[in-house]
């Protein structure tokens, strides 16, 4: 008598097209030894040995998604400058459709880190908003490009590429699409309408207030949800794992209990993951806690990485 032996099918994440609009930064990143105070002020000098640089921002969930084998394009605005030119060279590389709108007017966004012996010492911003007249084209490109893709995921950083985020998600809903939404500021209100809002614990603090137990937090949640018409909220909670609130259930996945290196992009990670997973047929359940997996690995190197199929189905 033979047993049948159930093999794990993992998603066809391969067939999934993710367009991703937002942010769009460059990570550089010195890396460097540390011996010695600085004699001119109590800080410490940083000898630097190497330079990388990686996509940021709204890049870098596109680069998660297209690790994870899905088709990833990206929608943003950089600088017609060296930087500019640089995440133009890693999106080719990183088999990424770049639809990238260069600004005269303004420099690409770039956080360098400044690394000794694996800590990071220091963070320099560069940043400006993005032009009217860029944002205005950009918009018309959103919407020509929704019918070739499934999942839609806005990516805001507060840098000024997503003031039409209220008409994206509208075209997004209309056309069918899973609009995703990781919000920052401190009106959400724009964001109504979406399919899923990816709040912090202090994003969503400061937009909800503070609770003072699980009941008072899945109160506030489902009342948020239910004001900005989301089909469902999910909350990511650190060390606490993930809640995610649908019209439905409350479903709650604890944290994937590993060494935390590098926080740095892992909300990048799981709505990229997410967005897959959601992309592939998966339902809330499934996709909240493969993304929850995904963060768990990802909180494990160093800076703003990425997972791969391999790693998340073995």
């Amino acid at each position: 008598m033979s047993t049948a032996v159930t093999t794990y099918q993992a998603p066809a994440l391969d067939q999934v097209r993710i367009l991703v609009v937002g942010d769009v930064m460059l990570d550089r990143y010195w890396f460097g030894d540390v011996s010695r105070i600085s004699p001119e002020a109590p800080v410490p000098i940083v000898r630097i040995e190497k330079r990388e640089a990686r996509l940021g921002g709204a890049a870098n969930v596109a680069r998660n998604a297209a690790a994870l084998g899905a088709h990833a394009g990206l929608l943003g605005v950089v600088g017609a400058d060296e930087a500019g030119t640089q995440v133009e060279q890693l999106l080719h590389g990183g088999g990424i459709h770049s639809y990238l709108k260069r600004d005269e007017a303004i420099s690409t966004i770039i956080k360098l880190r400044v690394i000794g012996r694996q800590q990071q010492m220091l963070r320099i911003d560069f940043e400006e908003p993005p032009s009217d007249t860029v944002l205005r084209n950009k918009l018309m490109q959103y919407k020509a490009l929704l019918a070739d893709y499934d999942v839609i995921i806005l990516s805001d950083y507060a840098k000024g590429s997503l003031v039409n985020v209220a008409d994206m998600i509208a075209a997004g809903r209309a056309a069918g699409k899973v609009v995703m939404v990781d919000p920052k500021g401190d009106d959400f209100a724009r964001y109504a309408g979406a399919t899923v809002l990816t709040p912090n614990k202090s994003e969503f603090r400061h937009i909800a207030g503070s609770w003072s137990g699980e009941e008072q937090l899945t109160a506030k949640a489902q009342n948020l949800r239910a004001e900005l018409k989301l089909d469902a909220l999910l909350l990511t909670r650190s060390e606490e794992g993930m809640t995610l609130y649908t019209e439905k259930e409350v479903f709650h996945t604890p944290a994937d209990a590993r060494e935390v290196f590098d926080v740095s992009g892992a909300g990048d990670t799981v709505i990229a993951t997410m967005a897959a997973m959601l992309g592939a047929g998966a339902g809330w359940n499934d996709a909240v806690q493969t993304a929850n997996r995904a963060g768990g690995i990802v909180v494990g190197k160093l800076g703003t990485a990425t997972v791969t199929r391999e790693e998340l189905f073995g």
